[in-house]
């Protein structure tokens, strides 16, 4: 099928099921062709829950799904293709976390949306790349147990005085590879460009950073930047997103391995199996959505 004819029966299928598409920043680009909602994973399960859709069709991955899933109950959420996976995500467990907890008792667990259900639910609190920072403030705790991502969390520690953020050992295998050679590298052959960097990335390169902040955060900040030149420190989906808005500006990717395999395994022509045959449906049981919403809802609260 041609490209335009995908686009065309993938709109004619989403009028006719009442569905939405969907789409992280990290997916092909040509998926925002036929999305409605286009950004960062709690956003996109936000603004879904907020519409009167019957189906949601989340280009993304498992635990986005998921997340998608837990605040629109009610919905039905597919997942284009059930191998769409995240490595952070996969590197805890609910048992790997009780273990976790067990060595610091009594101490609140900050769990980083890119996480599964299960470990929602046994968390005390979500947050989010972007509220990060003040979600662990909120708690107004001197020692905070963090979940999945040991780089958000030493960044976040960066960031406060006298809170000893304690990590779990987990990262996004995109950003835990940057080094401070990329960014030296690039920085020699653009000495003028901006460097954008993702709080996933280590410590030792977000101190090299102009900006710090999520793809969202990132995005917002070279559109409203008079700077011309930007280094992004983040994965491929971002620089793609950007060239295509800011005809204007130049954009440079740390590296050429920035590139999230699984987010790119959804086509155009998943997301048409998806509406198609009803496929993958994405479930979660009743007692982990119950237990990980409340997780989510404080996080949401604290700006209320």
């Amino acid at each position: 099928m041609e490209h335009k004819e995908l686009v065309e029966k993938i709109q004619e299928l989403k009028k006719e099921k009442n569905a939405i598409v969907l789409a992280h920043t990290y997916q092909n680009v040509e998926i925002d062709e036929v999305a409605d909602f286009s950004g960062d994973s709690l956003y996109l399960s936000q603004q879904a829950a907020k519409t009167n859709a019957d189906v949601i069709v989340f280009a993304g991955v498992y635990f986005m799904a998921e997340t998608a899933k837990i605040l629109s109950p009610q919905k039905t959420v597919l997942l284009p293709n059930l191998s769409a996976g995240c490595a952070m995500a996969d590197k805890i467990n609910l048992e790997q976390l009780r273990t976790f907890k067990a060595k610091y008792p009594n101490t609140p667990v900050v769990c980083y949306v890119n996480s599964t259900a299960e470990v929602k639910s046994e968390s005390d609190i979500c947050c989010t790349s972007a509220n990060a920072v003040n979600v662990v403030k909120s708690l107004n705790a001197k020692e905070v147990l963090f979940v999945p991502d040991q780089h958000l969390g030493s960044y976040v520690e960066s960031q406060l005085e006298g809170v000893k953020v304690i990590t779990y050992p987990g990262f996004c295998p995109i950003h835990h590879s940057i080094t401070v050679d990329d960014v030296k590298e690039k920085k020699a052959l653009y000495p003028d460009a901006q460097v954008m960097v993702h709080p996933e990335c280590p410590k030792e390169v977000t101190q090299m950073a102009d900006f710090v902040g999520s793809t969202t955060a990132i995005i917002k900040e070279v559109k409203s930047s008079n700077k011309k030149e930007f280094i992004i420190v983040t994965e491929k989906g971002v620089v793609e997103r950007l060239e295509r808005d800011c005809s204007d500006k130049k954009f440079v990717l740390i590296n050429e391995k920035a590139i999230c395999e699984t987010m790119k395994l959804i086509k155009l022509e998943d997301i048409l199996n998806a509406l198609q045959n009803n496929e993958y449906e994405i479930t979660v049981d009743e007692s982990v959505s119950k237990r990980a919403i409340k997780a989510i809802d404080r996080m949401v609260n604290i700006n209320a």
